[in-house]
């Protein structure tokens, strides 16, 4: 096997003046770096006027990293319009906030292109090229049709809704049948196969096999899907949660909070429930007088993509009930709701979820959420918080042990609040073993050595080898219990 392409919408080239930490993809991929020569490419995450931009190659230790500007029209229709106004929203099952242009769809294909001649600058024909999201989805296609015939996988970080919702995208017939260009593709979930061997079976004829792999048998190359749940690094971020326990920022917040911590973290975006949250939180606290100054619910919200409108309106909402919940419940010696939209870092972040005895992760649709196995991960195996859980989030077809809720339900989440706060401490020890045993099942270390075994196996060999390697056994969702 050769080189080892990373190619993803941005790449965080390490600073070592300014001590860059890495990113959450770098992380995940940190043992595929470390083991194989490898090469990372895509945005530098720099817009500039088009006469000026340009490609540089940078050498940090044993990475390289191949990074492009880009203009700012291919900025407003390629990752601003197309990739986070049209796929993102549908992706996410919300039709209704995706807003579609053909000019948007024709800057998204133009950078793909872009990308794709790049590697063809530098591409040898052992090399392995690994795709990352959705703003990548056509780059197989533009590399088969400079003639490449490396081994190119493909996996989707974010869900994938049925076909359905799929086949109302405009031109979903263009941009979705070039994922069969790609040898192997990834989803988090059982059901995200599913889905999409559903829409490859409705929309071009290839049967769908599920659970393992799905083969190609019409025509279009050897495509394979398959699962391959994210994880993190558990026992590295068990032990920074342990340490963070005793740092001064974690020693003042807890100093001044009074009773327990209900904890969100999450960025801002309507994917994430926020609003629901809220509303299920001033359920809990009208239907829970009792608990009134003896819980404190702190949501950490960074931005993000504050130029799109929906986002800007979605922060003064969010806003809103905040402050609404604060002035009908609160008063001078306890704030029920703390809202900040500050970033922290994972240390600190660490330190809160080990203090915080509920861990509210409610999103209304996400591919994995790595905040709620982190939140697992940070808890003291002797007095453990609990995990509430939307039944909508990837990590739920893992974490079963939580209490699995529905976000589209407020007055179930407000109950699951009550009762993770008077749980028990026998049952918070049970469910933290369970829940911890599942993250070590499937920790980030191996996730990427599964991607490339699956990827470079021949297609010849048997499906229940990929099968077993690619996917961790995914059980029917079940309600909170």
């Amino acid at each position: 096997m050769g080189r080892i392409f990373i190619i993803s919408n941005r790449v965080a080239v390490p600073d070592p003046k300014r001590g860059v930490q890495a990113g959450g993809l770098e992380v995940a991929l940190r043992s595929t770096l470390k083991n194989h020569t490898s090469i990372w490419l895509g945005w530098s995450g720099e817009i500039k006027p088009q006469e000026q931009c340009e490609t540089r190659t940078i050498t940090r230790g044993s990475m390289t990293y191949i990074v492009s500007d880009l203009s700012e029209e291919d900025y407003k229709e390629y990752y601003s319009g197309f990739a986070n106004q049209v796929l993102w929203p549908i992706l996410h099952y919300r039709l209704d906030l995706a807003e579609f242009t053909r000019r948007d769809l024709t800057g998204y294909l133009r950078v793909n292109e872009h990308f794709a001649d790049e590697i063809t600058k530098v591409l040898e024909p052992d090399d392995i090229v690994w795709v990352h999201d959705y703003h990548l989805i056509p780059l197989a296609r533009a590399l088969r049709e400079r003639g490449h015939r490396n081994r190119i996988g493909f996996f989707l970080h974010i869900p994938v809704p049925p076909p359905e919702i799929l086949t109302a995208m405009p031109n979903h017939d263009r941009l979705l049948p070039a994922l069969c260009d790609y040898d192997l593709v990834g989803f988090q979930t059982q059901g995200d196969c599913a889905n999409f061997a559903r829409y490859l079976a409705s929309e071009i004829g290839i049967p769908a096999r599920i659970p393992g792999a799905t083969r190609s048998t019409t025509g279009v190359g050897n495509m394979r899907i398959g699962a391959f749940p994210v994880g993190i690094e558990t026992e590295e971020f068990a032990a920074m949660a342990a340490r963070a326990q005793d740092s001064n920022f974690l020693k003042r917040v807890v100093r001044s909070v009074p009773g327990e911590i209900v904890i969100g973290v999450d960025r801002l975006d309507y994917s994430k429930g926020l609003a629901q949250r809220l509303d299920a939180y001033q359920d809990f606290l009208a239907a829970n007088p009792d608990w009134h100054g003896k819980v404190t619910y702190l949501q950490i919200t960074p931005k993000s993509r504050s130029n799109i409108p929906e986002y800007a309106e979605m922060q003064t909402l969010i806003d809103t009930k905040a402050g609404h919940i604060n002035s009908s419940f609160g008063d001078v010696s306890w704030t029920p709701v703390r809202y900040t939209n500050q970033p922290y870092s994972r240390n600190a972040l660490a330190g809160l979820y080990r203090a915080a005895r509920v861990g509210l992760i409610t999103p209304l649709r996400d591919g994995m959420n790595l905040v709620a196995k982190e939140y697992v991960a940070a808890q003291d195996p002797d007095d453990p918080g609990v995990l509430i859980l939307s039944r909508f989030a990837g990590a739920a077809a893992e974490l079963e042990a939580a209490l699995l809720v529905n976000p589209y339900d407020p007055e179930s989440v407000a109950s699951a609040i009550a009762r993770a706060l008077s749980m028990p401490r026998e049952e918070r020890v049970a469910r933290q073993r369970a829940l911890y045993a599942s993250l070590q099942a499937n920790d980030i270390s191996i996730w990427g050595a599964r991607f490339m075994k699956a990827l470079t196996r021949k297609v010849g060999e048997s499906e229940r080898v990929e099968a077993r390697s690619s996917s961790v056994s995914a059980s029917p969702q079940t309600r909170a219990r």
